[in-house]
C-alpha cells in the first residue's frame, strides 16, 4: 500500500505544527538521514513520478521513499523548511524566490525534472482569437503564476504588458487590451473549476491534467518549453543538499526510466527537462 496523506486545503488552516505532529511524523522521521526520504508532492504529476521511482526504482538503489501528498503550493515548503518533511517536490525557481522572500523560508532547489506547460482553456470558445470583448479570464492569483499567466496572454497577442514587467506582473501592467478582457483572480487551484463560470480560465499544468484536461491537446494557447525557467525541482531545505537519501533521489529522478515514464504516460503535457 502507498503511503500517502493526502492534504487538502482545508488543512492548511492547522499550519505547519499540525503537519509536523500528525501528517508527516517526527522531525527525526524525516529529517534524519536514517530514516525514510519523506517528501512532499503535488499529486500530479510529481506524487505520480515519485510513486514510479517508489515502485521500480528505490528498493534497487536502497533508497526508503515515502511520498507525501499536498494539494496546495504553501504547505510542502513550510513542512519543508520544519523538518516535517525532508524534501519537496511540486514548484519552479521563481515561485521559490517569491516564496522565500515572503516567507523567511530557506529552501534551495536540488534538480530540474520537469516542465509544466501553463496553458489557456475554455468550455465556450475554441481559439483564444473567438473571446468576445469584455470576456472574462480566470488567473492565478498568486504573484509568480499570475504574472506567468499575463505573459502567456500577451505572448499569444490578447493583451501587451509594459516593458519590464516581470515575475511580479498583475492586471495593472497591462499597457494594451483590445479585447477589454476582465480578469477573476483566484487560488491557482480552483481555476479549472471556473471554466464554466468564465469565458476562458490559465491553468497551471498540474492541475489541468488533475481535472482530465490534456494541456497538449485542450489548451488554446500553451507555453513553449523552449527556454522556459518554470522547470520543475526537487527541493531541500538549505544544508541538506547532500543528504545521501537527497543525492540518490535526484539521480533516480532525472534516470532513462524517469524520461520515458513521463514521455509515456503524459504524451507531452509533462515535459522532461534532462
Amino acid at each position: 500500500m502507498r503511503n500517502t496523506a493526502k492534504i487538502t486545503t482545508a488543512v492548511l488552516a492547522a499550519g505547519a505544527l499540525t503537519l509536523g505532529l500528525t501528517a508527516c511524523g517526527s522531525d527525526k522521521d524525516s529529517a534524519s538521514t536514517d530514516g525514510p526520504l519523506v517528501v512532499a508532492a503535488s499529486p500530479v504529476p510529481h506524487a505520480e513520478i515519485l510513486h514510479y521511482v517508489k515502485d521500480n526504482l528505490a528498493k534497487k538503489a536502497g533508497l526508503d521513499l515515502e511520498v507525501k501528498e499536498f494539494t496546495d503550493y504553501v504547505t510542502p515548503n513550510t513542512a519543508t523548511e520544519d523538518g516535517s518533511v525532508g524534501a519537496n517536490y511540486f514548484q519552479n525557481q521563481p515561485y521559490l524566490d517569491d516564496f522565500n522572500k515572503k516567507k523567511g523560508t530557506h529552501i534551495v532547489p536540488v534538480v530540474t525534472v520537469h516542465l509544466e506547460p501553463l496553458g489557456l482553456y475554455s468550455h465556450k470558445v475554441e481559439k483564444a482569437d473567438e473571446l468576445k470583448s469584455g470576456a472574462t479570464v480566470a488567473v492565478p492569483n498568486d504573484t509568480v503564476n499570475e504574472a506567468r499567466a499575463l505573459k502567456l496572454l500577451a505572448a499569444n497577442g490578447l493583451i501587451t504588458l509594459k516593458d519590464g514587467a516581470g515575475n511580479e506582473a498583475t492586471p495593472a501592467d497591462i499597457v494594451k487590451n483590445p479585447k477589454n478582457l476582465k480578469f477573476k483572480e483566484l487560488e491557482a487551484a480552483q481555476t479549472p473549476r471556473s471554466l464554466d463560470d468564465v469565458d476562458a480560465a490559465v491553468i497551471n499544468g498540474n492541475y489541468a491534467i488533475e481535472s482530465d484536461l490534456k494541456p497538449a491537446k485542450d489548451a488554446l494557447v500553451l507555453e513553449s518549453a523552449k527556454d522556459n525557467p518554470y522547470g520543475n525541482f526537487l527541493a531541500v531545505k538549505k544544508g541538506n543538499e547532500n543528504d545521501p537519501r537527497v543525492k540518490k533521489l535526484a539521480e533516480l529522478l532525472t534516470s532513462p526510466e524517469v524520461k520515458k515514464f513521463i514521455e509515456d504516460k503524459y504524451a507531452g503535457s509533462v515535459i522532461a527537462s534532462f
